[in-house]
């Protein structure tokens, strides 16, 4: 699997979700941080979240400041990565989005749920919505 192709379930995605923007709040997404830490230094912050999605949800497109790897528990959808041709994901999938990358998520018929860790530079917000 490409691990180029990311994003963020909420980002999976995939934009913010939970305590983040309310762009992904709209989209009914939420997001349940599981773990974080400072890493590699004080400077950045590592976590990882349990995110989910309705059914015929949509992650709206955004950017992260770092790196979104996930994993698709449950579900489906097509997944949005500037430069990339759009993708369908799927229960097993996994993907990685390099830093300010938009991307976005629009998923299946039912609920999707991914686990996202994120490796952000601290104190920045975790999603910020991208332009069209």
């Amino acid at each position: 699997m490409d691990v180029r192709i990311g994003a963020i379930l909420a980002g999976i995605a995939a934009a913010g979700l939970g305590t983040a923007p309310a762009a992904a709040q709209q989209a009914g997404a939420t997001r349940t941080e599981l773990q974080a830490l400072s890493y590699p230094d004080p400077g950045h912050r590592a976590a990882t979240y349990l995110v989910t999605v309705p059914p015929q949800g949509t992650i709206p497109r955004h950017t992260h400041p770092g790196v979104e790897m996930g994993y698709l528990v449950a579900g489906e959808g097509i997944l949005s990565v500037q430069g990339q041709p759009d993708r369908a994901v799927k229960a097993g999938d996994s993907w990685a989005i390099p830093a300010g990358t938009p991307h976005a998520l629009k998923t299946g018929d039912g609920q999707t749920r991914a686990v996202v860790t994120f490796v952000t530079e601290a104190g920045k917000p975790l999603a910020s919505p991208a332009p069209e």
